[in-house]
């Protein structure tokens, strides 16, 4: 199967401005193109990841990626999917961002020997001359017809400032320097970016003439990672500082049943008729599905032994086999004891299980706080020292979420 044939079966694509030309390139291995990411955070998370999957697939069918991060656009922000101005961040912040990104999209992407390349776009954002840049690229661009994109439309009730009505502009601009000064010839996003990656496929052909060949694709994966990339806790981060293994690991053996298969196929690199003969799996088999999901997943971010220790964790947490070393943990000091004793609020607080003493009382009086194998009843319960043992205490709060509790 060819790799444009393959991305189709993975429920990958979504709209496309030339398929035809497009299967070409990418079967040929002759596409050169980006995926844009902006520095909002000094890691990845898990949406980020579903683009640089797409990426690594790209590159071993022989194309070529230029990850872009967004030196220059996240000085702006992009209002696509927001009911809000983003924060704005210093310069010092968002460098700082790009050089983290670059580390972690090296496990994905080969950018030895000219194989791929990471581009910033500060490269050309920061120092644009305005009016220079108004009357040589704003020219090209309806005010009408921008304000039709649902990126702005969503706005528009709430207000939209005129920094953020720059971004279309400034993508789109990205493309065509991209274009020119590396043969960028196709762009990838998600479909809240569709409006933004038209402009920069158009503006490509206003400068340079009908006959260019710059093509646009949205896929079904930023919007989908954008779902998946955010729990009621925050962000799944792909630095192991933010998101341990063992909770990267556990973020995906509990996703839904009716998206375990979905992230099969957009995510891992299993055959896909391998995938489409777990179709048939139900029940149990269904938490089969997630631990090789989880496993798969682990070791493309994490690698394959840190996958092996936070499968093992999990077993030892969920199965009753093997020991809890790799379930993370959190220490309590002398100080976190009142005469040797410690309620169960505040281990709840101290694992970071509940965000307020007041949702820690929440809980235990729902019945969901279990210390070691007692259920908590009581929200004044205390523990001694000695509760703890040498080894440490499992401490949970509903079903998915635990901390080993240790003193010392």
């Amino acid at each position: 199967m060819k790799i444009f044939e393959e991305l189709q079966r993975r429920g990958l694509l979504a709209q496309l401005t030339s398929e035809d030309e497009i299967r070409d390139l990418v079967n040929e291995g002759k596409a050169t193109f980006y995926i844009g990411f902006d520095p909002t955070a000094d890691s990845l998370h898990v949406g980020h990841f579903m683009a640089l999957c797409l990426m690594k697939r790209l590159q071993e069918a022989g194309n070529k990626p230029i990850a872009l991060v967004g030196g220059g656009t996240g000085m702006i922000g992009d209002p696509s999917g927001r009911t809000d101005l983003r924060s704005m961040m210093t310069v010092e912040t968002i460098d700082h961002n790009c050089e983290c990104f670059k580390q972690q999209m090296s496990r994905f992407i080969d950018f030895s020997e000219g194989k791929a390349l990471m581009v910033n776009n500060a490269e050309w954002l920061r120092d644009l001359n305005y009016i220079e840049f108004l009357r040589d690229i704003g020219t090209h661009f309806s005010v009408n017809r921008m304000l039709t994109a649902e990126c702005y439309k969503n706005r528009m009730e709430k207000g939209l400032s005129f920094l953020e009505f720059n971004y279309m502009i400034m993508q789109a601009y990205d493309f065509y320097c991209l274009y020119q000064k590396y043969g960028c010839n196709m762009q990838f996003g998600g479909d809240d970016q569709w409006s933004n990656m038209l402009a920069g496929t158009e503006l490509i052909r206003r400068k340079l003439g009908k006959d260019a060949h710059a093509m646009t694709i949205t896929l079904l994966l930023n919007s989908e990672g954008k779902k998946m990339g955010k729990t009621a806790k925050g962000a799944v981060w792909l630095d192991p500082a933010k998101t341990s293994p063992f909770e990267f690991y556990q973020y995906w053996r509990n996703v839904g049943d009716g998206d375990v298969l979905k992230c099969l196929r957009m995510l891992t690199f299993l055959p896909v008729e391998e995938i489409d003969e777990m179709d048939k799996w139900e029940g149990s088999k269904l938490n089969e599905a997630k631990e090789i999901l989880a496993k798969e997943l682990t070791t493309l971010v994490h690698g394959e032994e840190e996958a092996k220790k936070a499968e093992a964790g999990a077993k030892a947490l969920f199965a009753g086999a093997g020991n809890l070393d790799e379930v993370p943990s959190v220490s309590l000091s002398d100080e976190d004891f009142k005469d040797g004793m410690i309620d169960i609020l505040s281990v709840l607080m101290k694992a970071n299980l509940v965000p307020t003493r007041n949702e820690g009382r929440r809980a235990v009086e729902q019945g969901g706080v279990l210390f070691g194998e007692e259920k908590v009843t009581d929200w004044k319960k205390t523990f001694a020292k000695e509760e703890f043992g040498t080894e440490g205490v499992l401490v949970r709060r509903g079903k998915k979420n635990f901390k080993k509790i240790v003193v010392g």
